[in-house]
């Protein structure tokens, strides 16, 4: 097993800026895959690959209450995605990623701000990746806590 750290992450209500590009709430199942795909490629899961629509994201996050996913369009192209969700007062971001393409060029702050926007009356979480981290601050986030996440390394001959 390997483990590596992670800082878990809290905003209080507040308000949220504009985002700079395009930002959507999926409503359409191709709308979904796209978001499915940007996640897939943005935090390289290569279990995922080929790509099978709805193994990762699927049908019913459209239309499931207290779920919502948002898509950042640069240029009119999906670039980034973020999952939503709210339960008990609390708001959670997950799978907040950008398409390797459209990395550094405000996408991820737009999906971010995109999203928020749905649940400012709300804290809100999140758990950072390093890469990360500096946008979530930079958004009103501080870290509440450490987290440890675990993975199995595979055996070697």
């Amino acid at each position: 097993m390997r483990s590596w750290q992670m800082p878990v992450m809290l905003r209080p209500p507040g308000p949220v800026g504009e985002p700079a590009l395009e930002v959507i709430k999926v409503g359409r199942p191709e709308d979904l895959q796209a978001a499915e795909r940007i996640v897939i490629e943005g935090f390289e899961l290569t279990g995922f690959e080929p790509h099978r629509p709805g193994e990762l994201f699927p049908m019913s996050f459209i239309g499931q209450p207290g779920v919502d996913v948002f898509v950042a369009l640069h240029d009119g192209v999906a670039a980034g995605a973020c999952v939503s969700v709210v339960d008990d007062g609390v708001g959670s971001h997950y799978w907040v990623g950008t398409s390797p393409a459209f990395r550094s060029r405000g996408v991820g702050r737009a999906v971010m701000l995109g999203a928020l926007a749905h649940v400012a009356d709300l804290p809100v979480t999140l758990t950072a990746s390093k890469l990360g981290r500096p946008l979530y601050e930079s958004l009103g986030y501080t870290v509440a806590a450490p987290s440890t996440w675990w993975a199995s390394v595979p055996a070697t001959p």
